[in-house]
């Protein structure tokens, strides 16, 4: 298959980190009794598109003390969507393990996966979970946020990975546009309703005052 310089670099340099990680999760799978196999279907499967990030986003904003942490994750997922599936996977058009080696192929063959059209840098899915999990631990700042945003990171990472959708590096790639489109979103959406409430809180200074200066001249 056809590949860019850019794909043809990531392949060399990363080969031995790609390897190593996608041979774990091989042994994993062979000695698992593919225990892992529904569990991870499942977690890609929710991930797909973003979507179970994007219903988590709705139902935050839906209520008035989480409202903030929703509104900077549905942007957050929003930016790490179109930068990774608009601009990156077709700049870099670096196509998906199974379908550039030979032993990429038998593995994903091994562990019965369903294809997956597209191209695989950087990761959608970990953009998504990046995108989202980094989005909450900007909002709340607490160590709770931070071991359960990991957490989900990790086991969505390793799910694309075991699957053998995507390489490791696609994965990492992933989590950082993740997180730069999270900390954009926070900056973004937290100027905007800071300045929302501010100039509510301005009008409510002066919006009396202001009827009881009319009522005075009448």
């Amino acid at each position: 298959m056809e590949t860019t310089l850019t794909a043809a670099w990531l392949n060399v340099a990363f080969a031995a980190f790609d390897t190593t990680i996608l041979g774990a999760l091989h042994a994993l799978a062979e000695y698992g009794g593919f225990a892992f196999t529904p569990l991870f279907e499942a977690v890609s499967f929710a991930g797909e598109k973003g979507a179970c990030f994007f219903a988590l986003a709705i139902v935050l904003m839906a209520f008035k003390r989480t409202r903030r942490a929703g509104a900077v994750m549905f942007v957050a997922v929003c930016l790490g969507a179109l930068a990774t599936n608009i601009v990156l996977k077709d700049l870099v058009a670096r196509p998906r393990p199974f379908e550039s080696s030979a032993l990429y192929l038998d593995w994903w063959r091994f562990v019965g996966a369903v294809p997956e059209d597209g191209f695989s840098f950087p990761s959608g899915h970990m953009t998504a979970a990046s995108a989202a999990m980094v989005a909450l631990m900007l909002a709340y700042r607490n160590w709770k946020t931070v071991l359960g945003g990991s957490l989900v990171m990790l086991v969505m990472g390793a799910a694309r990975c075991y699957l053998v959708a995507h390489y490791p590096s696609d994965v990492l790639a992933g989590f950082l546009v993740g997180a730069l489109a999270a900390v954009v979103a926070w900056l973004l959406v937290t100027k905007t309703l800071d300045l929302i409430e501010a100039r509510r809180t301005e009008r409510g200074r002066h919006g009396p005052a202001s009827l009881r200066r009319g009522s005075t001249r009448r």
